[in-house]
C-alpha cells in the first residue's frame, strides 16, 4: 500500500510536527509528511521541516485583505501538495466554510483540550479558573465550526495542585505530541470511519500514558 501524503498547516514552533515525523520514520507508518505550509514566514516549524527534505510554502495572512481571498491562495497551495490529508499543527487561523469543505473528511486539528469544553484560545488559563481536575487534548475532524468537528481521539492529563498555564501546557503538549500521530497513523492505514458526527476506530492503540483514547474496536 502506497504511503498516504500529509500536508501540514502551521504558525508557530512545530513541535507536532517535528513528533509526526519522528513517528512516521517508523517502517510500519503508513503515512509521510511531504509538505509543510506556514501562515507566517518566521515560524520555526518551516526551519523543522527544511531539515527534514520537505518542502515548505509560506503563504502570509497578512498579504491579504479578506480572509477568503487568503483561504483561496491557501487551498491552491495545498492542492499542489496533492494530500491525502491535511493535518493543523498549530495553525492559529479559522478557516472559511469553503475552504473546510474542499477537505471535507481528510482534514485534522489537535486541539490542547478535552473538547467539547474549552473551544478556542486560552484553553490553559479558562481550566484552571473554572477548577477542572483533568484536563487534555482531542484530535478531531475539522468542520466549518470551530473546535467542533468529529471526535478521533483524546487524551488526559491530571490538573495538578500548583500548576499554572505554563506547567500545564506543558503536560498537555507531550501527549499531543503523541496522541496526533497516532490518530494520523490510524488515518493512513484505513483504520478511521466517519460516520455523521461519530467516529469509530479500529484496532486502535493507546499512545502510552494516555488515560483517555478510543480502545481496540470490539471484534
Amino acid at each position: 500500500m502506497a504511503l498516504k501524503r500529509i500536508t501540514v498547516l502551521l504558525s508557530g514552533r512545530g513541535s507536532n510536527l517535528a513528533a509526526l515525523l519522528a513517528a512516521a520514520r517508523a517502517p510500519s507508518y503508513r503515512g509521510a509528511v511531504t509538505h509543510a505550509i506556514a501562515n507566517r514566514p518566521q515560524a520555526n516549524g518551516l526551519a523543522i521541516a527544511r531539515d527534514h527534505g520537505i518542502a515548505t510554502s509560506v503563504v502570509e495572512h497578512s498579504a491579504f485583505a479578506a480572509r477568503e481571498d487568503f483561504d483561496a491562495a491557501l487551498a491552491a497551495v495545498v492542492d499542489a501538495s496533492e494530500p491525502d490529508l491535511v493535518v493543523l499543527a498549530g495553525f492559529m487561523r479559522v478557516l472559511t466554510p469553503a475552504f473546510v469543505a474542499r477537505y471535507e473528511g481528510r482534514m485534522l486539528n489537535v486541539h490542547p483540550s478535552l473538547l467539547p469544553a474549552y473551544p478556542g484560545l486560552h484553553t490553559h488559563r479558562r481550566a484552571l479558573a473554572d477548577g477542572v481536575r483533568l484536563h487534555g487534548c482531542t484530535v478531531h475532524f475539522v468542520t466549518p465550526s470551530v473546535d467542533v468537528g468529529p471526535i478521533v481521539a483524546q487524551a488526559a492529563v491530571p490538573v495538578r495542585d500548583g500548576d499554572d498555564e505554563a506547567t500545564l501546557a506543558a503536560r498537555v503538549l507531550a501527549e499531543e505530541h503523541k496522541l496526533l500521530p497516532a490518530a494520523v497513523g490510524w488515518f493512513c492505514a484505513g483504520r478511521i470511519a466517519l460516520h455523521g458526527r461519530r467516529v469509530r476506530v479500529q484496532d486502535a492503540r493507546m499512545p502510552d500514558g494516555a488515560l483517555l483514547a478510543p480502545f481496540p474496536a470490539p471484534t
